[in-house]
C-alpha cells in the first residue's frame, strides 16, 4: 500500500475510533502511525491528545514536542504543548511555550488566556494584566478572561477596575460577577 494512503487510513481510522469510544484501539493504530511515520506532525499530535485523555501527560508532552518541532510554524502544536506544560505545573516553560504561539498567531485569545493563567500561577500579576486585557477584547463575552482580569486586579490592590469588571460581568454573566464579588469581598451589583 502507498505510504501516503497508509498514513491516511491509520490516521481516520483512529480518528473515528476516538469519535465512537474506541480509545485503546485508536491508541494501537496512532502508535503504528508515529512508528511507521515519526517525523509526521499529525499523527504525532493525535497520540498526544490520546496519550492525554489517558493521562500519560510526559508522553503527551513528547508527542507534542516533535509535533511542533516537526511543523515549528503551527500555532496550534506550540498551543498543545504549552497546555501540556501547564498541567504538568511547569509554568515556567509554559509562558515562553505560550509566547512562541503568540509570535505565531498575535491575537491567539487562548494562548494569552494560558499566559496569563501560568503568569498568574507564578505571582506576576503585573505581567499577566496585558494579555488579560488583550484576550478580553478578543473575547468579550467569555467570562473566564474577565473573571481572572478581575481577581489580578483585586490581587494588584486596584478595587475600583475589579468594581467595574464585576459590573460588566453582571451585564452578561450575573452568576460569575456573583461570584467575583463574593470572593473579594466587594459590593455585588443590584440584579436586574
Amino acid at each position: 500500500m502507498e505510504n501516503s494512503l497508509r498514513r491516511w487510513l491509520l490516521l481516520n481510522a483512529a480518528g473515528w475510533l476516538r469519535v465512537f469510544g474506541g480509545v485503546a484501539p485508536a491508541r494501537r493504530l496512532l502508535e503504528t502511525a508515529v512508528r511507521e511515520f515519526p517525523g509526521d506532525a499529525d499523527a504525532l499530535s493525535a497520540l498526544g491528545f490520546v496519550y492525554a485523555q489517558q493521562d500519560r501527560r510526559r508522553e503527551a508532552l513528547a508527542l507534542f514536542d516533535r509535533a511542533s518541532a516537526a511543523r515549528p510554524e503551527n500555532a496550534e502544536l506550540h498551543f498543545n504543548r504549552a497546555f501540556m506544560l501547564q498541567g504538568l505545573n511547569d509554568h515556567p516553560a509554559a509562558i515562553e511555550a505560550f509566547k512562541r504561539v503568540l509570535e505565531i498567531v498575535p491575537d491567539h485569545d487562548r494562548a494569552l488566556y494560558g499566559l496569563a493563567i501560568s503568569l498568574i500561577s507564578l505571582r506576576r500579576l503585573d505581567e499577566a494584566v496585558p494579555p488579560l486585557e488583550r484576550n478580553t477584547k478578543l473575547q468579550p463575552m467569555s467570562p473566564y478572561g474577565w473573571y481572572q482580569l478581575g481577581r489580578v486586579q483585586f490581587d494588584r490592590g486596584k478595587r475600583d477596575k475589579t468594581e467595574a469588571i464585576i459590573s460588566h460581568l453582571a451585564k452578561f454573566e450575573p452568576k460569575v460577577a456573583a461570584q467575583l464579588a463574593r470572593e473579594t469581598g466587594l459590593p455585588a451589583p443590584p440584579r436586574a
